[in-house]
């Protein structure tokens, strides 16, 4: 073999060789055997556990404040209603204990009285709300819980007294427990269904009463204008006391306790006027027996059978066992 063929062969061997040479270089390319991975570096590692995200503001009662003084929405009218209440509450007590009299100690006694009773309104209600976080339906429904503690201890001292200022003060305690009792019981988160129901219940007691009152007094038998007065103010609370008891069984939403009092009233107003004047006037108890009868089966009918979670059954199916398609908050 000739010098020439030699170095063409070994020009040949070298350019064949170097691809293989540099793609080693460049990805490592061993021929020794690999080694599979470590078992350990396939097991996860634990993570951190997740955080709620972090409220800018302070919780009070599970609700965020509703600012650095005011806990709630509430709160505003809750302070302005004890602060007013307050105020109300030692004028007139001083008032009618001076006969409110124009002297210059008179006008002293119901100043003193006037901003006594809203310090201690405002006090008393600002510190509570601060500590108790406070939702509207608290701060509305205890203004009328508030008036109806004052008609039911006014009234009831009323039979028992004559003493204007002592009435005054039966009054003005009255509306005391009536707004506190709200407070304590229900809550700062009370619902919204249970402060109608309630209310509810006060102006139903006031309702019935007065139509029960007319039974007897067109019936022959003559209730005096003072017995009117203090029964009258009397059943809102016994009405409201009732039905308060009952939340605590019964849990009707808020449309359901509108609808029976749109239906109740509706309904004995209608019967009311139209048996006054098919019967030739007021001045006999069959319209208001109508009327309570009236009412009070328009509140139970819709009450009891109108449920709006009730679906159309299907036609299709076939059911050959009685059961109930639905319960009612009420049963």
């Amino acid at each position: 073999m000739s010098s020439l063929t030699r170095w063409l062969s070994l020009s040949v061997l070298l350019l064949l060789a170097a691809p293989g040479a540099a793609r080693a270089r460049t990805y490592g390319v061993s021929d020794a055997p690999t080694q599979s991975p470590e078992p350990v570096s396939l097991r996860t590692e634990p993570q951190a556990p997740l955080t709620p995200p972090q409220s800018n503001g302070a919780i009070l009662d599970g609700q965020v404040r509703y600012g650095a003084f005011l806990s709630g929405p509430g709160s505003l009218t809750f302070i302005l209603h004890h602060t007013v209440m307050g105020a109300m509450g030692g004028f007139f007590t001083q008032g009618f204990a001076n006969g409110f009299s124009f002297e210059r100690s008179s006008r002293e006694a119901m100043l003193a009285g006037t901003l006594i009773g809203a310090g201690l309104g405002f006090g008393t209600s600002a510190w509570w709300q601060f500590n108790n976080w406070v939702d509207k339906p608290l701060g509305y429904f205890g203004i009328g819980n508030a008036v109806i503690g004052a008609m039911f201890l006014g009234g009831f001292m009323d039979m028992l007294t004559h003493d204007t200022s002592l009435l005054t003060w039966s009054s003005f305690i009255g509306a005391e427990l009536g707004a506190w009792l709200t407070a304590a019981i229900a809550g700062g988160q009370m619902p919204l269904n249970h402060g109608l129901l309630v209310a509810s219940g006060g102006g139903w007691g006031l309702a019935y009463t007065a139509l029960l009152m007319a039974m007897v007094h067109f019936s022959g038998t003559r209730i005096s204008g003072k017995t009117w007065l203090d029964t009258l103010l009397i059943a809102p609370g016994i009405g409201a006391t009732a039905l308060a008891l009952a939340t605590l069984k019964y849990n009707p939403t808020s449309a359901q306790i509108l609808r029976a009092d749109l239906f109740g009233a509706g309904v004995g107003a209608v019967v009311l006027v139209l048996s006054a004047l098919v019967l030739g006037g007021f001045d006999q108890p069959t319209p208001y027996v109508l009327a309570f009868l009236g009412s009070a089966g328009a509140i139970t009918t819709v009450s009891l059978l109108w449920e709006e979670a009730a679906e159309r059954p299907s036609s299709t199916s076939s059911r050959t066992v009685r059961s109930k398609a639905y319960r009612n908050d009420w049963w």
